[in-house]
This record gives C-alpha cells, sequence and structure tokens, in this order.
C-alpha cells in the first residue's frame, strides 16, 4: 500500500480543527472550523471518489477519537463512514484505554517501523487525515508516497502545522491540481525521490560542483 497525507491547510501551513469549533481547542486554539464555510459540491465529489482506493486507516489518538465518535453512527448511504467504518483503523498512541471502534487496532511501540511494514501490505492506498503530529513523524522519517493537500484561503497565524522544521528533504511530482470556486486549490503530490539543485541565473555551475553541493545538503562532504 502506498501512505497517502490527505490534509485541510491553511495558507500558513495549519492544520488544527478545520472542521468545528471544539475539534481542537489544545494551545489555546480559537480559530477551529476556518475550513468549513469554503466546502462545496465538487470539494465532496472529489473527496468521495478517493473513498474506494482507502484499504486502511493510520491515525493519531486524537483524530481517532474524533472520527471514532462520528462515523460510527452513521448511515450506510455516508460514502465516507461506510468506508471508514469497513477498512482496519491503525491508532499511533501510547495513551491507555480501549479503542471502541470496529477494526481498531494500537501502534505503541517503533511506530515508523511498523508503518513501513503495513506499506508492505497488499492494498492500495493506506491513508492518514488530521494527525498532524504523526504526520510529521511519518515526513521524518520519509515514509509518505503521497500528499494530498487542500489550500484554504484563510491566515490563521498560530496552530499546528502540517511541516515541521526536521522533514526529511526529497521532492515530489504535482500529480493534480483542481481549484475551486470558493477559493481553495487542490493539490496532489507524488514522491519523487531526493532534491535536485542548482542555480537560477545565466551563470551555470558543473556537473561536478551541483553534486559537491547535493552531498553537502545531505551530510555526505
Amino acid at each position: 500500500m502506498k501512505l497517502v497525507v490527505q490534509a485541510f491547510v491553511s495558507l500558513d501551513g495549519v492544520v488544527q480543527g478545520p472542521g468545528g469549533p471544539d475539534e481542537d481547542r489544545s494551545g489555546g486554539f480559537r480559530h477551529g472550523g476556518w475550513a468549513a464555510p469554503y466546502f462545496d459540491e465538487a470539494m465532496l465529489g472529489e473527496i468521495f471518489a478517493s473513498m474506494s482506493a482507502i484499504d486502511a486507516l493510520l491515525l493519531g489518538r486524537r483524530t481517532y477519537e474524533i472520527f471514532a465518535a462520528h462515523f460510527p453512527h452513521q448511515g450506510p448511504d455516508d460514502p465516507v463512514a461506510s468506508r471508514f467504518n469497513q477498512v482496519p483503523k491503525y491508532v499511533a498512541t501510547h495513551e491507555p484505554g480501549a479503542l471502541a471502534w470496529a477494526g481498531s487496532q494500537r501502534l505503541d511501540h517503533d511506530v515508523a517501523g511498523q508503518v513501513a511494514r503495513l506499506k508492505q501490505q497488499p492494498g492500495q492506498e493506506l491513508h492518514v487525515h488530521g494527525s498532524g503530529t504523526l504526520v510529521q513523524s511519518l515526513l521524518r522519517e520519509g515514509l509518505v508516497d503521497e500528499l494530498r493537500l487542500w489550500w484554504f484561503p484563510v491566515v490563521l497565524g498560530a496552530g499546528k502545522r502540517l511541516f515541521g522544521n526536521d522533514s526529511q528533504a526529497s521532492s515530489f511530482t504535482l500529480a493534480q491540481h483542481q481549484a475551486y470556486g470558493s477559493g481553495v486549490s487542490y493539490q496532489r503530490y507524488v514522491r519523487r525521490g531526493e532534491l535536485d539543485y542548482g542555480y537560477m541565473g545565466a551563470e551555470q555551475p558543473s556537473s561536478e560542483e551541483i553534486e559537491r553541493q547535493r552531498k553537502v545538503a545531505a551530510g555526505d562532504g
């Protein structure tokens, strides 16, 4: 399975509490629900269309609790709930307590190693939704194969951000882009590999110099 991160992101990179005022008030966050006014039928259609490829969910504990309090209580006509309720749920958490949502399994040690093994299992996509702290750890370990980012036309100024300062340096290919009438922009990025380096301007360095700079940036030189 490929590991897919799907996130709702403000222009300044915040992913905290997009869905409702009380979704996540930690750290004194007061802008909960900032994404809700921008959803339209076209956006929902894109999200619904992606459901059939999800063969498992990987969630942090806070996102898991939010999902577990909602999706099991939705009817079979809800395309998101019907898929989420069906697939296995892997929860990265050290916190005690039962995982009541059917099909849930705890990952409480060597999460990176366990996720790497999950990716080797048969299936199409292992999805991460929300779970900002978990996403940062997956980016740090270079485990993310695809980023599906919904950029909303808001600046929040504070809150938990998608990217930390220790993400593994890597490059992605833009595989899909869609702009919506509400001002939301959707980009799907597929992992390509290591970074390329070069100079902007007329003076171009030799290939040997570019390779030297690549090694320095990677800590090999």
